[in-house]
């Protein structure tokens, strides 16, 4: 005996749309714009990975593209190699630099003027193979030309010009200069060309080992601010204790939670743990759907 045409109908319409809500609401619960890592680094405010996501500032200027953090400027782009988030400082490297192990010609380095970075105490540059006779690194008016440092300038360019990969270049005439002071001057710019020098090197430590080049920690050390104050937001700090990345949107850039349920609120995430008993529900109803199928196929 089967069921009236009409209650079939209904038993099939019903099922159909309650699998395609669980469907959906399972598909739901993993779309988390914003994400909490970029490859293997994490990725805290104020950096995102993607639109909307850590403050608008920085939008910009870190990016996660192909799960590799990237630094931005004019001058290029520049791999994130990591981030040292108490003390706000991340740590970048120029694959066009020099170091050690090799020597190879570079155009230069540089912050935007209007960038939230500046550069870390730790930052040294080292100008390699200036031309002495024209180069102005040698020839500072105390203005707008950059200095050597005589006194840490001195050992650097020593150690450094005792790696086989500078010691071997045949340029009769070329010096090597500790760029200073730190900031690169007004325009924040390295501009290889006309500092007539061919190549730089950057490093921000040296690893416990001074006297050893090849060891030094090569790559250039940035400081950035949250805002003004520098002061932890702390609607951002609610919203990373409850699983949430901070974020922004609308028309004025507000501040957003964006949930691991992929829900953005103006508050946290803390709503997501009286769901973890619906999650667990919704994983259920899946071993439910051959049982109910094989009654509406009785049933017909």
């Amino acid at each position: 005996m089967s069921l009236h045409p009409n209650i079939q109908l209904s038993f099939a319409t019903t099922f159909v749309t309650i699998s395609i809500i669980i469907i959906i609401s399972s598909t739901f619960a993993t779309s988390q714009t914003c994400k909490p890592m970029c490859g293997p680094l994490p990725v805290r405010y104020p950096f995102g990975t993607g639109p909307g996501c850590g403050d608008p500032r920085f939008q910009t200027r870190v990016t996660c593209n192909n799960q590799h953090l990237t630094f931005t400027t004019h001058t290029g782009c520049y791999p994130i190699t990591s981030i040292d988030y108490p003390n706000q400082i991340i740590y970048i490297t120029d694959p066009s630099m020099s170091t050690c192990g090799c020597n190879q010609p570079s155009k230069g380095f540089g912050l935007d003027w209007d960038s939230p970075f500046n550069f870390h105490d730790k930052t040294v540059f080292a100008l390699l193979n200036c031309d002495s006779s024209s180069s102005p690194v040698s020839k500072s008016d105390g203005h707008n030309s950059p200095a050597c440092d005589p006194v840490s300038g001195t050992r650097v360019c020593g150690l450094l010009n005792s790696c086989q990969a500078v010691s071997r270049l045949t340029t009769p005439v070329s010096s090597c200069c500790v760029y200073a002071p730190v900031d690169l001057g007004p325009s924040f710019e390295m501009d290889l060309g006309k500092l007539n020098c061919g190549s730089y090197s950057g490093l921000y430590g040296f690893d416990g080992h001074a006297n050893n080049p090849e060891s030094w920690k090569y790559g250039v050390a940035l400081k950035y601010k949250f805002n003004f104050d520098n002061e932890y937001p702390e609607l951002c700090a609610d919203c990373e204790r409850s699983g949430g990345v901070c974020g922004y949107g609308g028309p004025y850039s507000s501040f957003i939670c964006n949930c691991r349920s992929g829900i953005n609120t103006t508050s946290d995430c803390s709503f997501e743990s009286t769901w973890s008993g619906s999650s667990r529900f919704v994983h259920g109803v899946f071993w439910i759907y051959p049982l109910v199928w094989l009654v509406i196929w009785m049933m017909v």
